[in-house]
């Protein structure tokens, strides 16, 4: 069913929600040090929560169910939805929040164990097949050949998803400030001219860092955040039209056109793509009008 409210949308993408908790890192479960190759376990959240900057010696997959996880790696915000989970290489300081009531799974894998290397953080595709794999590593009553033959199948299936979530931060003094402002408010519709009087710049300076750090416009930037912004808000169960205006759009349609833009396709077809691979069909928004 299409939530018609779940409270208010929030727009921000990297501001902390009411009731928080913070936590210091994800903890290593014992069994990790064991001579397994992967370990994999869930934990629901009862409020939002967020784990501040960390890393860990083995490589980390999480992934959600139910709900949304950001997670910050330097200068890049990665946006984790249903069906796509995010790799974290073992020494990558990152940061990440994920919303209250969301099914939270992660699997380590220990490095010389695995035959394989993602060098960088990267969008994992969620298959049915590597999640059931994940879920029966979970368990404890495996014994060493069960767990190495399902361990073997996880390292023949897992793949990067053909979305790559990530949306690079300027990582410039002179503009830090924009970007900062809209992750805490992507609605935020400042002009180019009236960001450059509040900085005391000129437009084209901003507009040559934007282009210098991302490879984008300064609107192109801002879109393509909303549009990360808006995946979040859309998979958590929000409509299309509160979506457009908790993120500024005057019109749903003109908001449908700039998912378009940046993805593709519609919110629609687009979440209808990624529960079908996922094996699951619920889609949040198949049914709004336009969408």
């Amino acid at each position: 069913m299409v939530r018609a409210s779940r409270g208010e949308a929030a727009p921000g993408m990297w501001r902390r929600e009411a009731g928080t908790v913070v936590r210091r890192a994800v903890a290593v479960p014992e069994q990790a040090v064991a001579p397994f190759a992967i370990s994999a376990r869930l934990r629901i959240p009862r409020v939002p929560t967020e784990w501040a900057l960390h890393s860990h010696p083995l490589h980390e997959l999480f992934w959600v169910r139910g709900g949304t996880l950001t997670s910050r790696v330097g200068d890049r915000v990665f946006t984790v939805f249903e069906g796509h989970g995010l790799w974290m290489p073992a020494g990558v300081v990152h940061a990440g929040r994920a919303t209250a009531g969301a099914e939270f799974h992660d699997a380590l894998f220990t490095p010389d164990r695995t035959p394989f290397a993602f060098g960088e953080p990267k969008a994992i595709a969620m298959t049915p097949l590597l999640e059931s794999l994940l879920a029966h590593l979970s368990r404890t009553d495996l014994d060493a050949p069960a767990r190495a033959r399902a361990e073997s199948v996880v390292f023949d299936v897992i793949e990067p998803s053909r979305h790559q979530f990530a949306l690079q931060l300027p990582g410039d003094p002179r503009i830090d400030a924009i970007a900062e402002a809209l992750l805490d408010d992507p609605a935020d519709g400042g002009s180019l001219e009236e960001w450059a009087q509040r900085l005391g710049i000129s437009d084209r300076t901003i507009t040559r860092a934007f282009r210098q750090a991302t490879g984008l416009s300064f609107a192109q930037w801002r879109q393509m955040l909303r549009v990360h912004r808006a995946l979040m808000l859309l998979s958590e169960g929000f409509e299309v039209m509160t979506v457009s205006e908790a993120l500024g759009y005057a019109q749903p349609s003109s908001f449908i056109a700039a998912f378009r833009r940046v993805m593709g396709t519609t919110p629609g077809a687009f979440f209808d793509a990624a529960r079908e691979a996922s094996g699951n069909v619920r889609n949040p928004v198949s049914h709004v009008q336009n969408s």
